[in-house]
């Protein structure tokens, strides 16, 4: 059956007012094993074709940034100090921006690693 996880994917909001949204990665926390990393994929095209002007260096620097939180440590600012489950917290928290959390969902493996994956493959790297 394997271990609990909780993961959310990272969606890209490029105009917030018109709530269209694009996949673009995936933030997986796994307490019993320790786990929390995030995987990304910013698909320029898709991007583009929900809002031309969209900076798409700067959005994925965000999306980078989640990694950075995942990882810990001093670089990623005050919330990279803080325990990997308040981390996961606040980087699933509802938030207004061009980067944001879907709802956090669950799941069972024996290897979050694989399932972070998976997840990427499934939910936001293109079909095919």
């Amino acid at each position: 059956m394997g271990e609990l996880f909780e993961y959310a994917v990272l969606r890209v909001v490029p105009r917030v007012e018109r709530g269209e949204f694009l996949n673009a990665g995936v933030v997986l926390h796994c307490a019993t094993k320790g786990f929390l990393d995030a995987r990304v994929h910013l698909d320029l095209a898709r991007l583009s074709a929900l809002d031309p002007e969209a900076d798409g260096a700067a959005v994925l620097a965000h999306l980078e940034a989640t990694r950075l939180v995942c990882a810990g440590g001093p670089g990623a600012g005050y919330v990279g100090l803080m325990p990997k489950s308040q981390r996961f917290g606040w980087l699933t928290a509802p938030r207004s921006a061009v980067v944001q959390p879907s709802p956090v969902h669950t799941g069972f493996s024996e290897d979050p690693g694989e399932a972070l994956e998976h997840l990427l493959r499934v939910m936001v790297l293109p079909p095919g």
